[in-house]
């Protein structure tokens, strides 16, 4: 027996003199007593105001509690693992038993109880934050269940079973109270209870309804209305993400500590938004795609398990919830990288619906991993400068602009050529009205509600085809009306009628359609740039392309005032030919990438979004037909004018 104990001390001695000098495992934490270390901090911190006052003790029991609570945390502190932190941690704790007995202002104590707190957490970390976002409804049905007996259904600490307790429940509702409490206090709380009081520990919950119950007991004193005005902010200044970057800032904030940096009002309205939804720190991560790597891997493991529509449902969602808010920045830094995403995910999406084998799709999210992290790079703060905003600014426009310009310039045209300069205030009515409609999207997508993805694609996608189906009636009738002969008939059976109320409205509704159309996309695009900090950069490239566009405005209608009508009416008509083909391939791409239209790729075909040329079979077959549909108007038209021709002799 002593020969064995023998050799298992000269083992271990000379295991320990095998491992290299600062590998020896240091001592950890009990990730408990540094929580309940924590958390009697953070009591202390909030509540020590209903103790003392005015150097003066305003209840007793209160004050014994905190007295009790400080001793609590020095025994506690004294108990963790020997770090270089401790000593400073210990000498915190005992100036903090000092202050209270000498009964110190709440704003004395609070100050060093929540800076203890904080070098505690550093010096023993432990887990701050959930892994995901709490579902902020599940919270609210949890507390109906669990926790309004006693804190009432409002959180006014008035449940009804209150009354029968000795220690009264917190009232979440009280302002005061609230503005010094963090969500991670109010978990710290629901897991471990409070020793004392009725207060018990909800541990065998698990831990993301813990998470979701505590943000729901933070969000009872701050308001749905303060929440509204939180999202307006939340959304308008980007300034508001670096402060609030991720979940483990959020649940350690309180709103006291936020207010410092950003004033008292702004701050609770903030607060009230996130903790209703802290999903926004994520989604709202202007430089981050990790959304879609989720709903991407969430995807390829429903793909796995055989739930073929769940798995084309995430990879829908991860393209509209994840990829479509980063579109328009990305689009303004680097369109080729954009356009090779797009691609890349709707060829993932169309394999899911063809029932490509997990292997193969597990292939093609390496490949947009790869992607993503070519975009994330682009994406970043640095990335960004004066001349990249003004490039984007100066090429959005000019791109988005000159399709709304060539039919608007092409419709003012043609009223001066028929001497109908009366209907020409509805077609301006049309697209200053789209102006204004774009500037109040603008205003409702940044003050009041977001613009989700699908909405983005979905008003495009329709605005689209609807553009290109109107353009093509006009497009065959101009050309109809293409040879002199024809116009004069018209002239003189039609003219007086054919611009009536009603076709001046028409006008009116198709200035408007193909100009809010355009308006709307640069808008996002233009809110992007903004958050960006760049705004002299990205007002001067739209005035450089305000300038452009007029120029090229006023050259159009120019020539077309010195054009015969007959030649007029030609060129128009397949301008608005032309129109309408790539209208209705942007129109068919957009409600593909909504998801209202499946997806067929063509291996090795050229996008061209300019053209509105996209490798899918669907947006081609969309523009042969309209091809073929203008082939068809216009062979009708040669034949009724050579018809027109042979009966002019008889007439």
């Amino acid at each position: 027996m002593v020969f064995l104990s023998l050799t298992r001390v000269l083992a271990a001695l000379l295991f320990l003199l095998a491992v290299p000098a600062g590998l020896h495992a240091a001592p950890v934490a009990n990730p408990n007593d540094v929580q309940t270390a924590w958390q009697l901090l953070d009591y202390v911190a909030v509540d020590y105001g209903g103790a003392v006052g005015g150097g003066r003790v305003k209840s007793a029991s209160e004050y014994a509690e905190m007295t009790e609570f400080a001793s609590s945390v020095s025994s506690r502190l004294a108990t963790l693992p020997p770090r270089p932190e401790r000593a400073a941690l210990l000498s915190g704790a005992a100036r903090l038993r000092t202050l209270i007995a000498r009964k110190g202002t709440p704003q004395e104590v609070a100050k060093l109880a929540h800076g203890l707190a904080a070098d505690l957490l550093q010096a023993y970390p432990v887990p701050l934050a959930p892994a995901s976002p709490p579902n902020f409804e599940r919270g609210a049905a949890l507390f109906g269940s669990t926790c309004a007996a006693c804190h009432g259904a409002t959180g006014d600490g008035r449940g009804p079973d209150a009354a029968k307790l000795s220690t009264p429940p917190i009232a979440f509702t009280d302002a005061a109270r609230a503005r010094q409490r963090s969500v991670f206090a109010l978990y710290q709380v629901i897991t471990q209870g409070i020793d004392g009081t009725a207060m018990q520990s909800f541990a065998d919950l698990p831990s993301g309804d813990r998470w979701a119950l505590a943000f729901r007991a933070g969000s009872f004193a701050l308001t749905d209305e303060q929440a509204r005005e939180g999202e307006r902010l939340w959304k308008a200044d980007p300034s508001l993400r670096q402060r609030v970057p991720d979940l483990k800032t959020l649940v350690s904030l309180t709103p006291a500590s936020l207010a410092n940096g950003i004033g008292e009002k702004r701050a609770l309205a903030v607060m009230a938004y996130l903790r209703r939804h802290p999903e926004a720190v994520i989604e709202q991560a202007p430089a981050s795609l990790t959304l879609v790597r989720q709903k991407l891997a969430a995807s390829l493991d429903a793909a796995r398990k055989g739930n073929r529509r769940a798995a084309k449902e995430l990879a829908l969602s991860a393209y509209l919830d994840g990829f479509e808010p980063v579109e328009p920045t990305l689009g303004a830094r680097d369109a080729t990288l954009l356009a090779r995403i797009e691609g890349a995910m709707g060829e993932y999406r169309a394999a899911v619906d063809h029932g490509a084998a997990p292997d193969d799709l597990a292939n093609r999210t390496l490949v947009l991993d790869s992607l993503f992290d070519d975009a994330e790079a682009a994406l970043a703060p640095g990335a960004s400068s004066s001349a990249s905003t003004f490039l984007g600014a100066f090429t959005i426009l000019l791109r988005e602009g000159l399709e709304a310009l060539l039919i608007i310039v092409a419709m003012i045209a043609f009223l001066r050529k028929a001497e109908r300069s009366e209907v020409l205030p509805y077609v301006h009515g049309g697209w200053a009205g789209a102006l204004a409609a774009g500037l109040l999207t603008w205003a409702i997508a940044t003050y009041a509600i977001g613009i989700s993805g699908a909405s983005r694609e979905l008003t495009e996608g329709f605005g689209s085809l609807f553009a290109a189906v109107v353009l093509l009636s006009v497009g065959i009738w101009m050309h109809g009306k293409a040879q002199a002969d024809q116009w004069q008939r018209y002239i003189r059976e039609k003219m007086t009628h054919a611009l009536s109320g009603r076709s001046a409205w028409f006008l009116f509704g198709l200035a408007f359609v193909v100009v809010y159309r355009e308006v709307f996309e640069t808008i996002l695009f233009y809110a992007a740039l903004w958050t960006q900090g760049n705004g002299g950069a990205l007002l001067a490239g739209a005035g450089a392309a305000v300038a452009v566009l007029g120029v090229i405005a006023w050259a159009m209608l120019r020539y077309s005032r010195q054009l015969p009508i007959a030649k007029f009416f030609a060129y128009s008509s397949w301008l608005m030919a032309g129109l309408t083909v790539v209208l209705a391939g942007k129109g068919v791409a957009a409600l593909q990438e909504a998801g209202i239209i499946d997806i067929a790729p063509i291996a090795d075909a050229p996008r061209l979004s300019m053209l509105g040329v996209f490798p899918t079979w669907q947006s081609i077959v969309a523009q042969l037909l309209m091809a073929v549909a203008i082939v068809a108007g216009f062979s009708l038209n040669r034949r009724k004018g050579r018809r027109t021709k042979e009966l002019a002799p008889a007439e």
